[in-house]
């Protein structure tokens, strides 16, 4: 079932973005070589708690910390961990903030030191990817359209975009009706309405889409051992257009 936001919720909703995107910001200064994704976890927890947040992933469905965080070749939901990063790799970090009630989502990978000229552009053609989808998250527009632009960008870079882990709707849950594809056909699927809030969210990868799980029953990772790169961003379906609530 879709259900749609008032606009009272989604300013509630973009209260909660705009303190993610904020965490994101110190994220982008904290992340470097030598650090543990682990840190960067128990950052993540104090930073929220000091701004009356809180994590609203930890203890979902048995999940135990406050982020994923997914290095190089996993696609996402990668544990933190006490190894340190190191020159050259490249981290997602996704988060959801829950502050009132009100939830948010947005996940970001970030370069540790100086990556490879193949890293860098991957990451650009991810985040590419993502500004397409929103653009097409308009009201009378179809999630195939969202999905189709995706596709057709990321594919024509050289690259392939995962198929096995999708957006979803998010307001009073994590996970709400419908699930976004990155991936499809124009002019298909559910119609875009005013008030419906999503997460657009596409994963790239630089072989096969293909993905395969790790035995901790969470973590996916490509089949090939390439890299994996995404971007994500809570959106607003208004009259006036797609309104970013996680905007950095």
């Amino acid at each position: 079932m879709i259900i749609l936001k008032s606009e009272r919720e989604i300013q509630r909703m973009a209260e909660a973005g705009k303190l993610l995107a904020a965490c994101h910001r110190r994220l982008a200064q904290l992340i470097k070589p030598g650090i543990t994704t682990m840190e960067i976890d128990r950052y993540v927890d104090t930073f929220l708690k000091k701004n009356g947040a809180k994590s609203e992933q930890f203890g979902y469905n048995g999940y135990q910390y406050v982020t994923c965080a997914s290095i190089n070749d996993e696609i996402c939901h990668g544990f933190p961990r006490k190894s340190p990063l190191k020159k050259g790799d490249i981290v997602t970090i996704d988060m959801v903030v829950n502050l009132n009630g009100a939830l948010a989502d947005s996940a970001w990978t970030y370069a540790v030191g100086e990556v490879s000229e193949s890293a860098r552009k991957l990451m650009d053609v991810s985040k590419k990817a993502l500004c397409i989808g929103i653009e097409q998250a308009v009201v009378e527009n179809r999630l195939g359209d969202i999905g189709h632009a995706i596709q057709t960008y990321v594919e024509g870079e050289g690259y392939s975009v995962v198929r096995d882990f999708t957006g979803h709707g998010i307001g009073r849950t994590i996970h709400e009706d419908p699930q976004v594809l990155h991936f499809g056909s124009p002019g298909r699927g559910l119609r875009l309405k005013e008030g419906m809030v999503i997460t657009i969210e596409p994963m790239v990868n630089e072989g096969t889409w293909h993905s395969k799980m790790d035995d901790n029953g969470w973590t996916a990772r490509t089949v090939d051992g390439k890299l994996s790169a995404q971007y994500e961003h809570t959106i607003a379906i208004t009259k006036n257009g797609p309104v970013i609530l996680t905007k950095q």
